[in-house]
């Protein structure tokens, strides 16, 4: 495990054309790592996420992806991500392919893929129109055991998987508290594996259902005050809601779009400048 600033963290790891995994559960969503690598100009991407939340709406409206694998696209609470649907349904700024999954299969996907296996295998869900989706990947199997028909789900292997954390200990271990959602199996599905967190601590302190990451797994850290902003990191900042809010009028037409980024991403160095250009304490 290396501990390096973002900046390089994202040059070195982060390539045109890779397969990345930014994920998180409504919280720890590493909108750092997104920021940065849009900074850097990454093109060709082919983005993974559960719910792409607004950090996948900045990446794509930049330029940054050609193919999108999601299982919900939307801006929590508000409405659509309007960059991802100028993408998909005029190609701007480019055009972008998707793959569309259920919750439960993304999550499957991910398992298998740490298992290293090539599919997972779930229960058929209830008929949905995913089935007929141009590209659709899931395959139906009929148990030899039951005869109940089963999904077979390709198993998802990114590249890099970007994490945000709470706190990392001298040894490199990474703590994740709160919601977990398919953080780990994300974790160990990749080939590579980056962490930022909020801060560096002697000794990590697990509650009841948190997760350590051990340093093995770990390719490389990045400490990151705030690295989750505007989503939430539990004991150490709220979602910002009124952003979430914000966002809807700020993406919904591309030259509002535009200037937003240049001024906020593009025009600053990292993200503890972006913060304060937005008047936040990291």
């Amino acid at each position: 495990m290396r501990l390096l600033p973002l900046r390089d963290a994202i040059g070195t790891y982060v390539k045109d054309g890779a397969s990345v995994a930014l994920e998180g559960f409504t919280h720890l969503i590493p909108f750092a790592a997104g920021q940065e690598i849009i900074r850097q100009q990454r093109r060709g991407l082919h983005l993974i996420r559960m719910t792409p939340d607004l950090v996948y709406d900045q990446m794509i409206g930049m330029g940054c992806a050609t193919r999108l694998t999601f299982s919900w696209g939307g801006n929590p609470g508000v409405g659509s991500l309007h960059r991802l649907r100028d993408a998909v349904e005029r190609g701007w700024p480019q055009p972008l392919t998707l793959a569309e999954f259920t919750h439960a299969e993304m999550a499957v996907a991910y398992e298998a893929g740490a298992s290293g296996l090539p599919c997972g295998i779930m229960r058929r869900p209830v008929a949905s129109d995913l089935a007929k989706v141009p590209g659709a990947t899931v395959q139906e199997l009929r148990c030899p055991f039951s005869g109940d028909t089963l999904a077979l789900v390709p198993a998802l292997k990114p590249d890099v998987t970007i994490l945000h954390a709470q706190q990392i200990d001298a040894r490199g271990n990474v703590l994740i508290r709160g919601i977990v959602g398919a953080a780990k199996e994300a974790a160990m599905a990749a080939t590579q594996l980056l962490i930022t967190v909020e801060e560096q601590v002697d000794t990590l302190r697990a509650d009841m259902n948190a997760l350590i990451l051990p340093s093995w797994v770990i390719t490389a850290a990045s400490i990151v005050p705030g690295g989750a902003y505007p989503s939430y990191a539990q004991g150490y900042y709220p979602r910002d809601n009124a952003f979430y809010l914000a966002w809807d009028e700020i993406a919904r037409e591309r030259s509002s779009f535009s200037a937003w980024m240049d001024r906020h991403v593009l025009g600053v160095a990292d993200h503890a400048a972006l913060l304060r250009t937005l008047g936040v304490a990291a």
